[in-house]
């Protein structure tokens, strides 16, 4: 196990998708952290050519969303379908839009009317997202695969979608959960990240993997970056955190971050965020990645 503290850090800080702007009018010492959200992104073909495919779900106190968007060549002509649907509302969550890129018809269908949902912003259970183009399933998410082959008459494109990377928000006062792939298993494993900031110790920080501590970062005021090597049934994660500034920043002012990242390397690739001119995202360079943003709450 390799361990590395600040300012040693073998290789260069990856900068992930930035977190949601905070309104201008907000003051750094009473920001509300952004709402629970998780994206993911694939890379699928869509009219010809591999598209990179964005997938948001969101949450707040009364209501969900989704959004899916498909790259197109303008970045400006990005098609987005957006759904926002509350508990209380029926209509809306069954439907289907269409739009077309490079002159053929893409169309996107879902079904919410069932779907169970526990803590995270996405469904558990009971529903399905599908994104079709000339009769080809190029994206399907959910478990009511039949039902979403019944309806849509089309068939599995024969080359899976590949999923690039994970990026999450979620809040908490000492504890964030989390799942990740971290493995050639699709299967997603539970993580918790477990924090003593606070009382007659120095500040004390975990990383537990299925039940299982796989790091535990003492002396946290100096360690509050870094990265390490665990294993997962038998093949290497990297873990990357940097938490400077819950401990040295104003309470609720910005975010922990963590990547996991299976394999032995951290490769990065930058390229302009779209949502804002002045920064630059990292995304994993040929594996999947998870980008973890771990708000605390006062």
């Amino acid at each position: 196990m390799s361990n590395h503290f600040a300012g040693a850090v073998p290789f260069s800080i990856p900068k992930p998708p930035p977190a949601p702007k905070i309104r201008e009018n907000q003051t750094t010492t009473n920001i509300a952290a952004p709402q629970s959200s998780v994206t993911f992104v694939y890379q699928t073909k869509v009219a010809e050519s591999r598209r990179s495919v964005t997938v948001t779900w969101s949450k707040n106190l009364v209501s969900h969303s989704f959004c899916l968007t498909v790259e197109n060549s303008s970045e400006e002509n990005n098609f987005t379908c957006k759904i926002d649907f509350k508990a209380w509302q029926f209509w809306g969550k069954k439907g289907l839009k269409s739009f077309e890129i490079d002159r053929r018809r893409v169309d996107v269908f879902w079904d919410f009317r069932q779907a169970k949902f526990d803590t995270t912003p996405m469904p558990c259970s009971d529903y399905y997202v599908v994104l079709v183009c000339r009769q080809e399933i190029v994206l399907l998410l959910g478990d009511l695969k039949e039902e979403a082959y019944k309806r849509t008459r089309s068939k599995p494109l024969l080359e899976e979608a590949a999923l690039l990377y994970k990026k999450e928000n979620v809040c908490g006062k000492k504890v964030f959960s989390t799942k990740a792939v971290l493995d050639e298993s699709p299967t997603e494993h539970d993580i918790v990240i477990e924090t003593s900031l606070s009382g007659p110790g120095d500040p004390e920080m975990w990383i537990i993997i299925n039940g299982t501590t796989a790091i535990r970062i003492m002396n946290l005021n100096w360690r509050f970056r870094g990265n390490e090597t665990v294993t997962v049934n038998g093949l290497p994660v990297q873990i990357f955190w940097d938490v400077h500034d819950w401990l040295f920043s104003s309470p609720g002012a910005s975010h922990g971050l963590f990547i996991f990242k299976p394999g032995n390397s951290l490769e990065f690739t930058s390229h302009s965020d779209p949502d804002d001119n002045n920064q630059h995202k990292e995304t994993p360079s040929r594996e999947f990645c998870h980008f973890l943003h771990a708000w605390k709450e006062n």
